[in-house]
Parts: structure tokens; sequence; C-alpha cells
């Protein structure tokens, strides 16, 4: 006989995502306020004026490659069992996503970004990665009375007129003794984040907009939605005398005040950007010049698009 669902998982099971209508609606998302709010001027050339060059990264085919494995693991260990998902062949899963995302990422670009020894040095990192998951897997995931909603769980709510919000959360689950949901956000880092990482508001905001708008899109109570990041690290502090994990949890403050922040930052960022029908605002937008802003912008070494002045286009 099959196990009764609950009413968070018969709510996610039937949803329907509205429709958009691309002729005058349009859809944002976190990346886009996070790149404004580190740079309205370079949201305007990017999302605007379409202006972006392609760009290949190792660290974004590491970090795609990184989150498709562990999803893999997640779904096997919360759907089948925790036995089953470390019988897993995580590594030879990893180089088959990391290779194939290479590839696609190679012929987007037109070239190679990366070489040998950089591409085997990731590599290695993704193995004591996943070794670290699997040895310590009863650590870093509870599996009684805890089951999984899902992975890649799309958000898409209308925030404004016209607008719309549209996420995807890596993956979320619902202990059934305490009534609770857990949402996690899965970031791959170098050696973790620091407190000033943690601190930056529009670093978290994120799962803070994933947890408010998770419980409108589905009717649960915001109170017992829980949000944590999950971040791996792919180097340690050698000098440490410690045992340092390859996993950082971090659970940043969500309470209402914690939310409308993140809520209204969003809003100021809609405002400033789109008119009152939903439009994109042609005109002038801020320039954030400074060493930080500027150093992995696409657009530093392009004075035609932009000549680092801080003053209005």
């Amino acid at each position: 006989m099959p196990k009764r669902l609950s009413d968070i998982e018969l709510k996610i099971k039937s949803y329907q995502k509205p429709e958009i209508n691309h002729a005058f609606q349009r859809s944002v998302s976190y990346s886009q306020y996070s790149m404004w709010a580190s740079c309205p001027y370079k949201w305007y050339l990017t999302y605007i004026e379409n202006k972006q060059p392609y760009q290949a990264s190792i660290h974004t085919v590491f970090g795609t490659a990184m989150h498709e494995t562990m999803q893999n693991y997640i779904t096997v260990m919360y759907n089948e069992s925790g036995t089953t998902a470390d019988k897993m062949d995580l590594i030879g899963l990893f180089q088959d996503k990391f290779s194939e995302i290479y590839s696609k990422e190679y012929k987007a670009a037109g070239a190679h970004f990366s070489n040998p020894v950089q591409m085997g040095e990731f590599f290695e990192d993704a193995i004591a990665i996943l070794q670290f998951i699997k040895k310590n897997r009863n650590k870093l995931f509870t599996l009684r009375k805890v089951k999984l909603l899902g992975i890649e769980i799309p958000l898409l709510l209308n925030v404004a007129n016209n607008i719309f919000l549209k996420g995807f959360i890596d993956f979320v689950v619902y202990d059934t003794e305490l009534d609770k949901v857990y949402i996690y956000d899965i970031k791959t880092s170098t050696r973790g984040w620091s407190d000033y990482e943690k601190k930056d508001d529009s670093k978290i905001a994120q799962i803070l907009l994933y947890k408010e708008y998770f419980s409108k899109q589905f009717g649960f109570d915001v109170e017992k939605i829980e949000v944590e990041y999950f971040i791996v690290k792919r180097k340690l502090y050698e000098q440490s005398e410690y045992s340092i994990p390859r996993t950082q949890h971090f659970k940043p403050a969500s309470g209402k005040n914690k939310r409308k922040q993140a809520v209204d930052n969003l809003n100021n960022f809609i405002k400033d950007c789109f008119d009152e029908s939903g439009k994109p605002q042609i005109k002038s937008y801020i320039k954030n010049v400074g060493e930080s802003s500027c150093k992995w912008c696409p657009y530093k070494d392009k004075p035609e698009l932009c000549d680092k002045i801080a003053v209005s286009i």
C-alpha cells in the first residue's frame, strides 16, 4: 500500500507554474538582482544592451558538475537508502559530468579556457570532497523521518506588475515528525565562506528570498521553514593543526526582519530597473567603480562600454 503523502508533498506534486507571456511579461532572478546590487550599470549592459561576452570558466564547470553529482547522490539517498547511495560511483559520475559540461562550454566559447594540469587539480579536489561526503554522510544528512521534497524545485511568483521572480532550489527536505521544511542551497567555494561573506546581505539574500517565496507559492507556514547554505570547499588551509572538514554549513538569520530586508532590496532593484508596466527602464544607471566590483567585471577592459568613471552614463 503506497504511503500517504503529506499536504506539502501534495502541493508540490500538483503545482502548476504560471505561464509567462513574454510579449509583455518578464522574469527576473536572484543572479540579476545580485548583479544590480554589485553594479547597476553592469546589469544594464548585460540585460538591456546584451553586451556581455560569453565567458567560460573552469570554476563554473566544476560548480555545475559538483551540483549535479551531489543532487544525484541526495536523490538516491532519500528515495532509496543511504547504503545504496554510498555504493554509487560518485567520482565516475562527476568525471562524466565534468567532461560533458566542459565540452559544451568549449564549443560555446570557441576555445579552451583551461589546461590539463588545472583540470587535473580540480578533479582531485572533487575526489576529496566526494570522499569526505560519503565518509561523513550520517553527520551531514538526517534520513530518519525525513523526506526529499525535490531537487531543483522551481519558484515562479508575480512580485510586481508583469514581473515574476524565477528561481530553482537545489534541494528541499521535509521532517514529517516536526512538520518542518528545510531549504538547502549548494555552493562551491575555494576555501569556504569568510565571516565577511556571511555578513554580505546581497550574498545571503538568495536563500532568504527562497524561504519567503516558497512559503507563498506552496502555502506553507514560513515559520516552519529553515534555510542553510551547504558549502563544499576545494582547498583546505594546510597550516591548521586541526582537522578541517570539506564542507561548511551556514544558517543565516532568516526571521521576519531579515526576510523583509531581502524583499525590500529586491523591490528596490525592480523599481530602479523597470517601469510601472514592467518594461525595462532605459536611463542612466549608477556605475559602482571599485576594486572589488570591477575585478571580475566582463567590461573592465572594454573602455568603449565602461570608462570606469563613477558618474551616470
